[in-house]
């Protein structure tokens, strides 16, 4: 995306405030044209001044109140319009940044996980944060500074043909020596300023793993190692930093150059003319207002350009992730059914996350309302894949999933996993109080029925003991509870939002056997009533189950309760024996 297109799309960022950027590029025009009056008018003034001098007479103050009256009216529209276009443009820019920053984030939100799998949050959060600051920047800069500047310099070379084409020529002469200065500068430091950012983007990366897993920095005494990789990143940064900012001093020492000898060069032109009677004293002082003009616009342009080339690779990094479209999204005539019985039926659903080996291959099965399905097999089987299929985190390359009879593809995205509870293995909490993550289940959750779902969830208890109860924060993903309060909260969340189909994802896994049973006490709650999906290594928690599955390499091999499987002696009984569930007398008994 070269630097011309990212502005330009920069600026279509404007949106519904268009009218209103037309509106201040047209007082930009207004004001640009209106500030070459002081130098003319101040010409004028010193050629009458000095004429009426020459003809020892006394100057004509008609003629002279009419001049000071012009300049003293440009100057006070001058005054006036920039603080109406600083005013206005400072709102605009603000609003926008936060609608973007605000669409962005909505936008990210809605990326499959897989995205997530490629891609870190530190980066994710750097671009947002670094990508609409440079937004606002660029939309502060054109309307204050970047849009007058140019205007100026298009209406001002014209003028100063006109008055005359002698000095004009030198005021061109600075431009064309500007111009082609930024344009070499900005073409060595394009690339150098891309490879900065992506040490930026390092940083946070960095950064954020170090902060995200602190507990497992502390406890292995990682301290001065990630201290000591962060400076090795920074380290990086500023050797591919440094050679950026050489250019562009460089570029500020030859412009000052460059309009240092333009200023000379008029004075002397100017007077070897005005000696020949082709250029008068005004003339002359007019230039050399022209000359300070257009310097300082030429100063800004190149500013520009330099914040331009540094902020195209964050703003191009922006759009790339703006311009990702989710893989999973609504079809053009998805429904919102409300809320689903929990019929499911996988119909010969087959997937491949690389599009060589089969997670999922063939998958042919029913579950009807209410049922409980357990699936088990070892990591990697295809359990979570199959899962995964059923709440669209993907979409199987063959095969149709249905629930109540339709095709889930035919269902609003939102509609679909609001009828889908999930209890993860590992309980995913905001860093926020108990009452505000127990209300992700149900936004309008009553206290009353807070306290219901976290009485089931076996919750109730620990949360009461709690200094502030309900309105107790948890810390960053939960860390002031225990694993067990933890899940006992995700599984009152899910509760509270009462779904038809509940996917228990390796629920129990990681606790203790007391903390177990107080947990499968409150899924057996939550579990009544409804079609469940039981993912399980230990396959005790899987005796109730209505059937189980047995996965291996992707497909179903076993399919029987818990009773059959085990007396089928197959690949189940293996597992049941290896977790001791099992003896080998009880395996083959009839």
């Amino acid at each position: 995306m070269n630097i011309v297109r990212i502005y330009g799309r920069a600026l279509a960022l404007l949106g519904s405030e268009s009218r209103l950027a037309w509106t201040l590029a047209i007082a930009n025009l207004a004001l640009s044209t209106a500030q070459f009056a002081d130098p003319i008018l101040l010409g004028r003034i010193i050629d009458t001044l000095t004429n009426a001098q020459a003809a020892s007479v006394a100057p004509a103050w008609s003629h002279l109140s009419v001049l000071l009256g012009a300049w003293a009216g440009f100057g006070l529209f001058t005054i006036a319009s920039g603080t109406l276009i600083a005013l206005h443009s400072d709102r605009l820019s603000h609003r926008r940044r936060q609608l973007v920053l605000t669409g962005y984030f909505e936008h990210v939100l809605q990326l499959p996980l897989t995205y997530y799998g490629n891609t870190h949050s530190g980066r994710l959060m750097k671009v947002m944060l670094q990508g609409t600051d440079s937004l606002m920047g660029l939309w502060l800069g054109f309307f204050r500074d970047n849009l007058s500047s140019f205007i100026s310099l298009l209406v001002l070379l014209p003028i100063s043909l006109f008055i005359n084409w002698r000095l004009a020529l030198l005021l061109i002469a600075l431009c064309v020596v500007f111009a082609s200065l930024t344009a070499v500068i900005a073409r060595k430091t394009q690339t150098l300023q891309s490879s900065v950012e992506r040490h930026y983007s390092d940083l946070a990366e960095s950064a954020s793993d170090a902060l995200g897993n602190i507990a497992l920095v502390q406890s292995f005494a990682r301290l001065d190692q990630e201290v000591a990789e962060l400076r090795t990143v920074i380290d990086r940064l500023l050797k591919a930093q440094m050679p950026v900012l050489s250019w562009w001093a460089l570029a500020v020492v030859l412009t000052r150059t460059a309009t240092t000898l333009t200023v000379l060069a008029i004075i002397v032109v100017g007077t070897f003319l005005h000696i020949q009677g082709k250029a008068t004293i005004g003339e002359m002082v007019t230039f050399m207002n022209f000359a300070g003009l257009i310097i300082v616009r030429l100063e800004q342009v190149v500013s520009f350009v330099n914040r331009i080339v540094s902020d195209a690779p964050r703003l191009a990094e922006f759009f790339q992730v703006w311009d990702t479209v989710p893989a999973i999204r609504d079809m053009p005539d998805s429904t919102d059914p409300v809320r689903l019985v929990g019929l499911v039926e996988f119909k010969d659903v087959s997937f491949s996350y690389d599009g060589n080996r089969l997670a999922a291959a063939n998958l042919n099965f029913k579950a009807m309302p209410g049922e409980t399905i357990a699936l088990v097999g070892a990591t990697g089987a295809g359990k979570s894949t199959a899962i995964a299929l059923l709440h669209r985190a993907f979409d199987p390359q063959s095969g149709i999933i249905e629930i109540d009879g339709v095709d889930i593809r035919k269902f609003k995205l939102a509609a679909l996993r609001r009828n889908i509870g999930v209890v993860f293995q590992e309980a995913l909490l905001f860093n926020r109080s108990i009452a505000d993550n127990l209300r992700v289940g149900k936004s309008d959750a009553t206290a009353d029925e807070m306290r219901e779902a976290a009485r089931r969830a076996q919750a109730l208890e620990f949360i009461d003991n709690k200094f502030h109860g309900f309105d107790d924060l948890v810390g960053e993903r939960g860390r002031s509870l225990s694993g067990g309060e933890r899940q006992r909260l995700s599984i009152a969340r899910a509760l509270l939002k009462n779904p038809p189909i509940l996917i228990l994802d390796e629920a129990t896994s990681a606790l203790d056997a007391d903390t177990e049973t107080k947990v499968m006490r409150a899924l057996d709650e939550v579990m009544q009533n409804r079609t469940t999906f039981v993912i399980a290594h230990r396959l005790s928690t899987v005796r109730k189950a209505s059937r189980i599955l047995v996965f291996e390499a992707g497909r179903i091999v076993e399919v029987g309760t818990f009773d059959e499987l085990v007396a089928a002696n197959g690949r189940f009984a293996n597992l049941a024996r290896a977790q001791f569930i099992v003896t080998d007398q009880s395996a083959v008994s009839p």
